[in-house]
């Protein structure tokens, strides 16, 4: 059926509303501070083809488009022909989703009658999956956790008992992990029922036209917009700390027409420890970088992807082959926006912010309460992003993921840590025209009485951000424990009782020539104590 102009309008702002009432049922029934105050998930609507029409707007790239991508495997797997109203997929495989074990994919199809119409699914970071504590030190995925492969965890409605039991025998906190599922769970119930009512309220027999006008409406704005840039070979570099030594992100942007070639041959071979990236991964932030810039008011779905197309060497650090440990690949795959910004920003400078902290900071601690009872907690926390081309960069700011950060009551609440200070760190945006965002501290202690294991993902400690057009680099990250560096701050730390434990997050690079910062802003700097001299 054709759709005139406001219908479509109508018929896509309702779908819009139909994911985010998914997304909203599974954070307020999630187990998990990770979900309901972080967000760390994603939700979406596909089609019978598994393609992605519409997304809730809370979610991590990461997730989100990694989703849109594992779709296929889904399908390949459980064509809508041996599927039944009631079932319910999940998998965590690294290379078909979320790229690492903890983010786990559950996929709801949605009938009518008895036919197959759409399929809502979402992606969450589970509290615990087992195995090695999250953390880069595993040296193959084994060592990382359970794996589940792409399975129904109900079948017509009825639970799948043997992989539940599986399931819980497996992870540390199975009534969290499993409660967290049956939010995923319950988000897709919701979602589905909402879509039905639209159908049927628009007589929409099937999705399949309203999602080729969306889908084809987005495509061809990404190609419009490619093909206005200025054709050229444009490339950047950039290194991470990596896991004991440096690793570096290579990228060539080829424009020409209305595609866009993202080449990352060059980069480093795969490293021995688990800040690997899988190709998923790779090509959900390589599309997110892109898009940001390029076409950044076009709604993301199966149109964005198609004018792309990305290419980077198996074996590299982003296209890893299994058993590869991949626990940590946010700290290299969060680079990937940055990368791709350094390159296109010598087309369209003023589109672009200079380098942020780019990746969240993960802190896992595990251990015993003063009751002698185990527990294991995971907060994030955001350094400082970019300057961009006419304002300073945000604040202790998750750039690219949008992960938000748990606020001190809820950590207190849910874990027997203490947190005795949580503070902007002064002078740590770079200086310029447009001043960096600023990093955080965050110290802790834990209430135990027995030595903890503390786990934090970090980077930019060896590395800052660096300024774009004559901006300064941002402050390096650092992590101290009762004041004292760790030889490896990727490394587990076993921590003894009464430390303090102190992360201080990396700030963003800044943007054109300090001589050039209007004196009105530098004084406000100083006012605020943003800046100290």
């Amino acid at each position: 059926m054709p759709f005139d102009p406001v219908t479509l309008e109508i018929c896509w702002n309702r779908l819009i509303g139909v994911v985010n009432e998914q997304a909203a049922a599974l954070q307020r029934t999630s187990f998990t501070s990770i979900v309901r105050e972080a967000g760390d998930l994603s939700a979406g609507v596909f089609d019978v083809r598994g393609f992605m029409v519409a997304q809730a707007v809370t979610g991590t790239p990461g997730h989100i488009n990694s989703m849109a991508l594992a779709m296929k495997h889904f399908l390949a797997a459980y064509p809508p022909a041996r599927l039944a109203p009631g079932d319910v997929l999940i998998t965590n495989d690294p290379w078909k989703t979320s790229g690492h074990l903890n983010d786990v994919t559950i996929c709801s199809p949605i009938f009518r009658g008895d036919r197959c119409v759409a399929f809502f699914a979402s992606t969450c970071h589970t509290a615990d999956i087992g195995g090695h504590v999250l953390s880069a030190e595993a040296r193959e995925v084994y060592e990382e956790g359970l794996q589940i492969p792409i399975l129904k965890l109900y079948d017509a409605g009825r639970p799948n008992e043997t992989l539940i039991a599986l399931i819980r025998e497996n992870t540390r906190l199975p009534e969290m992990v499993l409660g967290d599922f049956h939010a995923q769970i319950a988000g897709g119930a919701v979602g589905g029922e909402r879509l039905l009512e639209f159908m049927d309220e628009f007589g929409l027999e099937r999705l399949e036209p309203l999602a080729d006008e969306i889908i084809g409406r987005t495509e061809r704005a990404m190609r419009q917009a490619i093909g206005a840039l200025r054709p050229g070979r444009y490339e950047y570099a950039i290194t991470s700390d990596g896991f004991g030594e440096p690793i570096t992100i290579k990228v060539r942007c080829l424009v020409g027409g209305d595609e866009l070639v993202v080449d990352y041959t060059g980069s480093s071979p795969a490293s021995r420890r688990g800040v690997n990236v899988v190709m998923n991964y790779t090509e959900a932030y390589t599309t997110y970088g892109v898009k940001v810039i390029v076409s950044p008011d076009v709604p993301n779905n199966e149109g964005a992807f198609r004018p792309l197309r990305i290419l980077a060497p198996v074996g590299s650090i982003l296209n890893v082959e299994r058993p590869a440990p991949v626990a940590a690949r946010h700290i290299i795959g969060h680079f990937l926006p940055h990368v791709v910004a350094g390159a296109l920003g010598q087309a369209v400078p003023e589109r672009v912010m200079a380098e942020g902290s780019a990746n969240i900071w993960g802190v896992q601690v595990s251990g015993k309460d003063l009751e002698g009872r185990p527990f294991t907690h995971i907060f994030f926390a955001s350094g400082g992003t970019g300057a961009r081309a006419v304002k300073d960069g945000l604040a202790a700011t998750a750039f690219p993921s949008g992960v938000l950060g748990t606020p001190v009551e809820v950590i207190e609440n849910l874990s027997p840590l203490i947190v005795e200070r949580k503070a902007l760190r002064d002078d740590s945006g770079g200086r310029g025209k447009y001043r960096g965002g600023l990093g955080q501290t965050i110290a802790f202690r834990v209430r135990t009485r027995e030595p903890f294991v503390c786990s934090i993902l970090c980077d930019r400690t060896e590395h800052p951000a660096a300024g774009f057009r004559g901006g300064a680099p941002g402050a390096p990250g650092e992590v101290l424990i009762d004041g004292v560096r760790p030889a490896n701050p990727k490394a587990e730390q076993v921590v003894p009782p009464t430390a303090l434990v102190e992360v201080r997050l990396p700030g963003g690079g800044g943007y054109g020539r300090e001589s050039d910062r209007d004196p009105d802003l530098i004084a406000r700097d100083l006012l605020e104590g943003y800046v100290t001299r």
